[in-house]
This record gives structure tokens, sequence and C-alpha cells, in this order.
């Protein structure tokens, strides 16, 4: 999605993998893409760990997240971090997608983020967050 979002006039986009194997991926996509490597940041960390990282130094903020983890894995932790994190980690009207499997209950409500939407299709659901909206 980084690399689409790019492609659509992104000025930046954050990619997040543990698997070194995914970064060799997106490495090689991203140079097959011709994205210059000023227009991104690749970081191999758990997301967890990146997003507490990140909120510590406040130093930057995101419009979109797309959160898509492996659906066999609780991801939970990862996706309170950013409704506790959200005043440090998002820009106003910032929007969190998560991607989940449809069978998954997502809470409506996580720290300063609440869900607008739900869309539903085959067997993959996206749950769009945005802060304290309702």
């Amino acid at each position: 999605m980084g690399i689409e979002a790019l492609s659509r006039g992104a000025a930046h986009a954050t990619f997040v993998d543990r698997s070194r194997t995914m970064r060799a991926l997106i490495e090689s996509n991203l140079a097959l893409c011709g994205v210059p490597q000023d227009d991104y940041t690749l970081t191999t960390t758990a997301a967890l760990e990146f997003l507490r990282r990140a909120a510590n130094r406040k130093v930057e903020t995101w419009d979109i997240i797309f959160f898509d983890p492996p659906y066999a894995e609780d991801y939970l932790g990862a996706l309170g971090a950013f409704g506790g994190f959200a005043a440090e980690l998002l820009a106003p009207d910032a929007l969190l997608i998560v991607e989940h499997f449809r069978k998954t209950e997502l809470p409506e409500e996580v720290g300063e983020l609440e869900r607008q939407r739900i869309l539903k299709q085959g067997d993959s659901a996206l749950s769009f967050y945005k802060q304290g909206t309702l």
C-alpha cells in the first residue's frame, strides 16, 4: 500500500516489518518502481516496538496508517498502542486503516481512536479509525 500511495503523490511512506525477508522484498519492489530513497523509510522491527520508539521521539506524525499484520497473530497490542499514542503519532484528521480477518471482531474504540466504518470483502475486512469523532 505504501508504494501505491507514493505512486499517487504521497510525500513519504514509512514501511515497518519485523521480517528481514519481507524487508528485502519491499526494498526490491521500491527499487523496481524507481522510488527515490528520500521518499521512504524502511524499518526492520516489530510494530509495537516501532510505535513505542516513534511516540517517545515525538518528531513525526502520520496522516494515513495502513496496518495489516499477519492474521495468525494477536495484534491488539499494536492497535492499542495506536490508540494510546494517537496524540503523538497521528496528524489531525489522520486515518488508521486496519486490515483483519473478517470474523475477527475489533473494538469500536481503542484509546483515543474510534472506528468510523468497517468494509468487508471476501475473507478480509478493513476497519477505519479516527481520533475522537463520534
